[in-house]
């Protein structure tokens, strides 16, 4: 991996963005897609939308990631100037206490603080014992006041995000980093966008950065419902199951063997010919793919295969360690085989192509 695409991954994990405050990743998006196209266009939510075309009569290909992360948002001030918030996304208590995160002001101003509780030595053995309540948490941006808080611009509603170093893990292929779901995903569509540009497509290409994903596959419908699509792809993260404890029933993919193509999860049943001509591709051109089933979640695709009269879709992903947590590991070469396979699948949907797949 080169500096360039390094520098791009840390600069998307970097940026703040819970759903429904997308701006900083969105910005992101942005600056790099720029560089492709200067086609870009933005529906009414805040998804981002750029666009190339490579062949005017082509079929529309939509490539999607999502935006925002995980995080909080600001709900209230104790008289004592400590921060209650609500969670956005799926978290689980025991990944939350002690750690560090960044409160976003409406002005922009960035304040640093931890999310606290009662210390365990005054708990009981049944409370120690079991998953801490997430409602009985705190944030303590160190101010002793309702009216210390206040003054410094903090107000129901803000942002507050995860915070962690980008980096590679010592020597290895491993980057640890907040966020990674899903901005690995969105480093994704701006690679494959690029590429796209660069060789040339025989299609209406359509690279987004849907917003409020975390929060019910939002921005996939109405960024989809105004593109319209012919096919559609969801770009996201999985679950990894390389981890000591895990069992091939509760996820079987391994970080550093290839995209993870779902074939089933709880907002959609892959299309199957799509399914079927993505694999194929990857068999021809012998880019490794794990099939990965996630029962319990979801991607955009979701949204996407309902969009108008249906659409088919796919969502394609890349195993994740420690999803939702303010520290997730990816793999560099999941990321750049899944570049690969995504920017060789666009570039053979052609007409005949997307045809067959539909209607076939």
């Amino acid at each position: 991996m080169d500096d360039k695409q390094l520098l791009m991954l840390k600069e998307l994990t970097d940026a703040r963005g819970i759903p429904g405050n997308e701006k900083e990743v969105r910005d992101v998006f942005v600056k790099y897609a720029k560089n492709s196209t200067s086609s870009i266009t933005y529906d009414g939510l805040g998804s981002v939308i750029a666009s190339h075309e490579g062949n005017k009569s082509g079929p529309k290909v939509l490539f999607a990631s999502h935006l925002d992360e995980v995080g909080f948002m600001v709900t209230a001030i104790t008289d004592k100037g400590f921060i209650k918030f609500q969670t956005l996304g799926g978290w689980w208590s025991q990944v939350m206490l002690a750690q560090q995160v960044q409160l976003t002001t409406s002005t922009g101003k960035v304040l640093h603080g931890v999310i606290g509780c009662k210390p365990p030595h005054v708990l009981t053995a049944e409370v120690r014992n079991k998953a801490y309540d997430i409602q009985e948490m705190f944030i303590d941006i160190g101010a002793t006041s309702k009216e210390e808080v206040s003054s410094w611009g903090v107000k129901p509603g803000d942002m507050v995000t995860p915070y962690i170093e980008f980096k590679r893990l010592n020597e290895s292929k491993f980057l640890l980093a907040k966020a990674w779901d899903n901005r690995i995903g969105t480093a994704v569509t701006l690679s494959v966008l690029e590429n796209l540009v660069r060789d040339g497509h025989p299609n209406k290409a359509f690279a987004v950065g849907n917003v409020q994903e975390e929060v019910g596959l939002r921005g996939a419908k109405t960024s989809t419902y105004l593109v319209d699509p012919d096919i559609a792809f969801a770009l996201d993260t999985g679950t990894a199951g390389d981890t000591p404890g895990m069992t091939e029933k509760e996820a079987d993919s391994k970080l550093g063997k290839g995209p993870q193509i779902i074939i089933y999860d709880a907002s959609m049943v892959a299309h199957k010919a799509l399914r079927d001509f993505v694999v194929g591709v990857a068999e021809e051109l012998k880019i490794p793919f794990q099939y990965t089933v996630i029962a319990g979640g979801g991607t955009d695709a979701g949204s996407q295969h309902v969009t108008r009269n249906g659409v088919p879709s796919l969502a394609i992903t890349v195993a994740t360690r420690y999803l939702h947590s303010h520290t997730s590991v990816i793999h560099e070469d999941d990321y750049l085989n899944t570049v690969a396979l995504m920017t060789e699948v666009i570039k053979r949907l052609d007409s005949n192509a997307v045809e067959k797949i539909t209607f076939g």
